[in-house]
């Protein structure tokens, strides 16, 4: 079966093509300026000439601060552009890995009361900023198709490669003694190998529906830096600081912890995620 994977261009696609030359699968790889899943011609197109099984959608509009003001640019990618993806697959039978993050969820820090194990997979959404609107638009299509698909929610997503949370840390560390880092906003990290692993186990199960793949475990982003820096060997130390004192363009949720319970529930274990960050600082020292 070949498998079209979009969005090559970001750590997640980018661990989708490592994976799949691993298992010598036979798959396409799309970056956005080889497929802009916008343009229907161009989707229609790519599926003629490959006639995947399976398209694993890595593209996506993530600039958080940004879609606050690019909304139509956001809502363009990470909902028209899963609907002609969608309906591609209809037409062609092939199924859809498709991904989503926390913040579709309204993130109240009295949400950890509730859901003291994380936001389960059918709790209430409600986004606070317009990326997180513009995930849950991608997501509501999906569920108002007919089609099969595999709807996987990450989150504080982190790879060996690309911009993200821990490669920051490791940048400022190199000319920082100190880095001040928010301490009042929970959840815990989706490292991209975890992700992608988890992601096939559950294909090779034959699941569909809505799925939460994250590191086993609960944290702050200053915990996430600190260890970051102590794993790393580095020197620099953490000043725990609050939302206000870091203020941002668009909201971000207090409470994201996403709830795994009905990963666990199948027989898959995710790793701890001091574990998974040795694994990411290893493949980035490797490099």
């Amino acid at each position: 079966m070949r498998v079209l994977v979009t969005g090559v261009g970001g750590q997640l696609g980018k661990e989708w093509c490592r994976f799949l030359e691993k298992q010598k699968a036979d798959f396409v790889a799309a970056d956005s300026s080889e497929l802009d899943i916008t343009d229907k011609g161009a989707v229609e197109n790519l599926f003629r000439k490959h006639n995947p099984g399976l398209v694993i959608n890595c593209a996506a509009y993530t600039a958080v601060d940004n879609a606050e003001e690019q909304n139509e640019a956001a809502f363009r990618v990470n909902r028209d552009g899963v609907e002609l993806l969608l309906n591609a697959c209809l037409n062609s039978g092939a199924k859809l890995v498709h991904f989503s993050t926390d913040y579709v969820f309204p993130g109240r820090r009295e949400d950890e009361e509730v859901y003291p194990d994380g936001y389960p997979e059918d709790a209430a959404t409600y986004p606070v900023n317009l990326y997180g609107k513009s995930k849950k638009a991608g997501e509501t299509v999906l569920y108002e198709s007919n089609g099969e698909y595999l709807l996987i929610r990450v989150a504080w997503l982190c790879g060996p490669t690309g911009r993200n949370f821990v490669d920051t840390m490791l940048r400022l560390s190199e000319n920082h003694d100190t880095v001040r880092v928010v301490d009042d906003q929970i959840g815990a990290p989706s490292f991209t190998f975890d992700v992608v692993e988890i992601t096939q186990q559950l294909l090779d199960m034959g699941k569909d529906g809505v799925w939460h793949v994250r590191s086993d475990g609960r944290l702050s982003w200053a915990d996430l830096a600190e260890e970051t820096f102590r794993l790393a060997g580095k020197e620099t130390s953490v000043e725990r600081i609050t939302t206000e004192q870091f203020p941002t363009k668009a909201k971000r949720p207090a409470f994201s912890l996403l709830g795994i319970d009905k990963l666990r529930n199948t027989g898959i274990t995710p790793p701890q995620w001091r574990e998974s960050l040795k694994r990411l600082l290893k493949l980035k020292t490797d490099q």
